[in-house]
């Protein structure tokens, strides 16, 4: 069956970065579908169910709140206005052997104060030097590649200001993020700590560029819980989409990426369900490694650098004896090194796993939500990272367990007890998460950012086809929640912006009778 569209640019896929473009476009007024081989919109951003209760099983925090206002701006709304959603006063708890505990707040003084408390005033001395280099790296990269255009490094230096040069070395381009945490702390808990911000994009600290430290100013400026969780933040999203005219259809998936009789402009696209959709735009929200394929070419061709880290996640109800909670708590290994070899070097699961834990039923602070028994079993979802290789292994139940056994163990060497009783949890593998992501072996943020020129080689906003456009975390400006939305605006400004340059664009009224605030000048690069 063949669909004529018109002025049609199909989306495949509703994750966050097809989302985010696909309300930019909307609300130019251009006709948008969106094709979503799941059931539900978010990618990523995914909801299970265990023992009768839903889970939040993708990534469980929110920051960098501007990115959703400016998008949402463009429709005459925000975020807040859209979804309740509370700041954390608490970003993180950390406990290492032994119940060692510290915990890292949103005031800067206040984290200070507590890294006094647990490491020595030296170290707090380090951490106010460490947060102030942050910040500064942050700004210096806000508008200049977060928000922009992928460049290349001599692109970004005139951006900067090639007359800056204390500025340009300011964002430690050459050193890795391990070596550099050095420099500012003695104590390796800390090290630990702030070298985990790697793995936010699915990366070794130890082959990670230290411009990775922005992280740091990144938490501190803002993060964010929403009511009813992050997956409760794409459904409401998606609902604006389709308020603004985007028609979503899900359970169906893009078999082919059509282009015309030249192969080097796109046509539409083919479904499974033997729906041809003509089109002369398409954006792509998927993992780059699965995009040949589609065009006809093979999977290796898109492969170019490591992938980045998978994980094993588990969500059940639970009973946590021991050490008290946060919303957010982290249990460290004795060695960081060592559970970074096994997985990128030895591509096994790591022996000593560091153990992430999401109370969903807390507050930032570890108190339960309001109107929760505290005799009741809580909601926890609990990750260990592992290597992405989900096309190439099927674990073993066996496998599986001793996975489950090696983060008992590290719980309770820190001071958790929890039972993590295979029959009673959904549990979500590298090879799970490779079907859920063709193409990606599992992993869950593209490809590692290892190396200086890692963030450089994602690729940008426009396809190997002229009118295909790449969004998602697997390209620029790479992984994370708000980086897949700006993904999706930045594609979305270039489609603006090449239909201005062929002459086909237009203005329209919302739906609804509300008049667009902006012009595409407003949203052109």
């Amino acid at each position: 069956m063949r669909e004529r569209t018109g002025d049609t640019v199909v989306v495949i896929g509703a994750g966050m970065g097809g989302i985010s473009a696909a309300i930019l476009l909307a609300a130019q007024g251009l006709k948008v579908q969106m094709i979503e081989a799941a059931a539900a919109p978010g990618g990523k951003m995914r909801r299970v169910t265990a023992g009768g209760h839903a889970f939040d099983a993708g990534p469980t925090v929110l920051t960098m709140k501007w990115v959703f206002d400016e998008i949402l701006a463009h429709c005459g709304t925000s975020l807040a206005e859209e979804i309740p959603l509370t700041r954390s006063d608490v970003i993180a708890r950390h406990y290492w052997r032994n119940g060692e505990r510290l915990d890292l707040f949103a005031d800067v003084a206040e984290s200070r104060r507590a890294i006094a408390d647990f490491a020595g005033a030296r170290e707090a001395q380090g951490f106010q030097r460490f947060a102030d280099d942050s910040a500064r790296i942050y700004h210096l990269l806000e508008r200049s590649f977060i928000d922009a255009a992928r460049p290349n490094p001599l692109s970004l230096s005139a951006r900067i200001g090639l007359n800056r040069p204390h500025a340009l070395m300011a964002l430690k381009p050459f050193a890795t993020l391990w070596s550099a945490l050095s420099d500012y702390f003695a104590d390796p808990r800390l090290s630990q700590l702030f070298g985990r911000y790697a793995t936010y994009c699915g990366s070794s600290p130890f082959l990670s560029p230290a411009t990775l430290m922005l992280v740091a100013h990144v938490e501190q400026a803002g993060v964010w819980t929403i009511e009813g969780g992050m997956h409760a933040l794409a459904r409401r999203l998606m609902d604006i989409a389709c308020d603004f005219g985007v028609e979503i259809h899900y359970g169906e998936r893009v078999s082919s990426i059509l282009s015309d009789g030249s192969g080097r402009k796109v046509a539409g696209v083919l479904t499974d369900r033997e729906r041809c959709i003509a089109a002369d735009s398409v954006l792509y929200n998927g993992d780059v490694a699965a995009l040949g394929p589609l065009l006809g070419r093979p999977a290796a061709a898109e492969r170019r650098s490591p992938r980045s880290l998978s994980a094993l996640v588990t969500c059940g109800l639970e009973r946590p004896l021991g050490v008290p909670l946060a919303h957010h708590t982290v249990f460290f290994s004795d060695d960081y090194r060592a559970e970074f070899y096994d997985i990128f070097d030895k591509v096994r699961p790591p022996r000593d796993p560091t153990v992430y834990l999401c109370a969903q039923d807390r507050l930032a602070s570890g108190a339960r939500s309001v109107g929760q028994d505290e005799r009741a079993p809580e909601r926890l979802y609990c990750l260990m990272n592992m290597p992405a290789d989900g096309d190439s292994h099927a674990p073993a139940e066996s496998e599986i367990e001793q996975c489950l056994s090696s983060m008992r163990h590290r719980l309770e060497k820190n001071g958790l007890t929890i039972s993590l009783d295979r029959a009673m949890l959904d549990v979500t593998t590298p090879e799970s998460f490779d079907r859920l992501y063709p193409g990606s072996g599992g992993a869950l943020y593209g490809v590692a950012s290892h190396g200086w020129m890692a963030s450089f080689q994602r690729p940008g906003a426009r396809g190997p086809l002229k009118g295909l456009y790449l969004a998602g975390g697997s390209v620029h400006p790479g992984p994370g929640v708000p980086m897949a939305a700006l993904s999706g605006k930045i594609a979305a400004q270039r489609l603006i912006a090449d239909r201005a340059s062929n002459g086909r664009s237009r203005l329209a009224a919302i739906t609804g009778g509300m008049r667009m605030r902006s012009a595409i000048a407003d949203l052109s690069p």
